[in-house]
């Protein structure tokens, strides 16, 4: 009986915190992004790119104002936990995790995205089969992180299997992506990019690099910013010189006869926030 309690109290700390990341995630930006969109706005020179991002910005304002989320369009929550040693790795920790999405789900409010793939079923509190997502890493404290992401850009995401000599190519393979993407991903955008693991893993990767606040580039995440951006894409796909806020890279190693590279795209309401878990 005391080990039920347990798995009780740990289930219902992990979905408070749920809960209270999506609130936060839903209707704040972090400030990286925020500072990155001011940043976008002092650079425009066209009048209908500084409109649109006069736009965002009212969004962004009218959201805290009147503590709803920021988008129509909630996204699917990606949830992302850390566990220290003296916390046992059980199924209470994804049940707390759905029970905090389908609290949060009513209470935010959010709107049901998750549906059955096939037959389009729609769950109605954003708990399908296997979802939400749930990435589980040891770490020193119990911290809960969530990614809500949007359709619109997750739909431009992209993989390719390069040979390993083609390294050269990643910029390229990313740019291209992008152009074909146009305004579909509302930009401007925040590009996550994975490089090496395996196909399952750079995908990872990619969606990984998105919880990185955006700042200083290395020089090959400058690389892809600057070209990203000539392609005059501009905010929401009406022209401009600001078409991506940021570029992140994470690495993995891979077989020496592999060299995979995913891309994963955030739109401008690039929402996350972390949490630390209330147990014991």
């Amino acid at each position: 009986m005391p080990e039920l309690q347990e798995q009780e109290r740990i289930r219902a700390a992990v979905a408070q915190a749920t809960a209270d990341a999506l609130r936060e995630a839903e209707i704040h930006l972090p400030p990286d992004v925020k500072a990155a969109l001011k940043s976008a706005y002092a650079a425009e020179e066209s009048p209908v790119a500084r409109s649109e991002l006069e736009a965002i910005f009212e969004n962004i304002e009218t959201a805290e104002r009147r503590n709803v989320p920021i988008c129509q369009d909630t996204g699917v929550p990606v949830v992302y936990i850390t566990i220290p040693p003296a916390v046992p790795y059980t199924d209470a920790i994804t049940e707390g995790v759905r029970d905090g999405v389908r609290q949060a789900t009513k209470e935010v409010p959010l709107r049901p995205n998750v549906v059955s793939p096939c037959t389009r079923e729609n769950s109605g509190d954003n708990c399908g089969a296997g979802m939400p997502a749930v990435h589980i890493s040891p770490g020193d404290t119990f911290t809960l992180t969530v990614l809500p992401k949007g359709a619109g850009s997750e739909n431009v995401s992209a993989l390719r299997m390069f040979l390993p000599s083609e390294t050269g190519k990643i910029a390229q393979f990313i740019t291209e992506c992008m152009l074909r993407a146009g305004g579909k991903p509302c930009p401007p955008v925040i590009l996550g990019i994975g490089i090496g693991s395996t196909a399952d893993g750079a995908a990872a990767l990619a969606k990984e690099a998105l919880l990185e606040p955006l700042g200083e580039m290395t020089a090959f995440e400058q690389e892809i910013y600057n070209a990203v951006n000539a392609l005059g894409i501009g905010p929401m796909g009406l022209g401009g010189k600001t078409t991506c806020l940021g570029v992140r890279i994470r690495k993995g190693g891979c077989h020496t006869a592999s060299l995979p590279v995913a891309l994963n795209v955030q739109c401008w309401a690039a929402r996350r926030a972390t949490v630390e878990v209330q147990y014991p």
